[in-house]
């Protein structure tokens, strides 16, 4: 029997996204955020949420996509440590729909034979029932691996000057 997946769906740029939810620590109000001297163009920079310093990367940025200013209204997706090798990182998002359940079926897999730096970080894409598309909203979600694309940017700031702030252990 196929079973079913949790994922926090959130927009960006007018497009639905969706991340799994084990994932997912917690979801914050936008609030400000101080800028790091010369780090990657993904690193929008630092806040201090309750306590713990916490590094916030603008997913525009990493996913190739048209960049935006950072807007009061935008929330920020905490993700538990686990998933950035123990740092404290946050996303920053347009808007956070909702919590969905996801069944196997609903989810197309990305063929091997689809080849793009982007197709690499999509798990799937999720098609969403009708009630959805009457709402007039688009009827396909991009399930990121998020995972993978933190992964990525540890083996990519170990080349890169300024480097980023997610590292690999050695």
């Amino acid at each position: 029997m196929a079973g079913n997946i949790d994922v926090v769906e959130f927009e960006l740029g007018g497009e639905r996204y969706a991340l799994d939810i084990n994932l997912a620590r917690e979801i914050v109000e936008m609030m400000p955020i101080t800028p790091i001297p010369r780090a990657p163009a993904y690193i929008s920079g630092v806040i201090n949420l309750r306590g713990e310093i916490t590094n916030i990367m603008n997913l525009n940025t990493l996913l190739g996509l048209p960049d935006k200013d950072i807007r009061e209204n935008q929330k920020i997706i905490v993700l538990v440590p686990e998933a950035a090798k123990g740092n404290n990182v946050g996303i920053i998002v347009d808007d956070v729909s909702s919590v969905r359940q996801v069944a196997e079926a609903d989810i197309e897999h990305i063929g091997a034979g689809i080849s793009s730096e982007f197709s690499q970080f999509v798990k799937g894409i999720i098609k969403v029932s009708a009630e959805d598309a009457e709402k007039k909203r688009k009827d396909l979600i991009i399930w990121l691996d998020m995972e993978k694309v933190i992964v990525d940017l540890g083996s990519r700031s170990k080349n890169s000057p300024g480097a980023g702030l997610i590292h690999e252990s050695d």
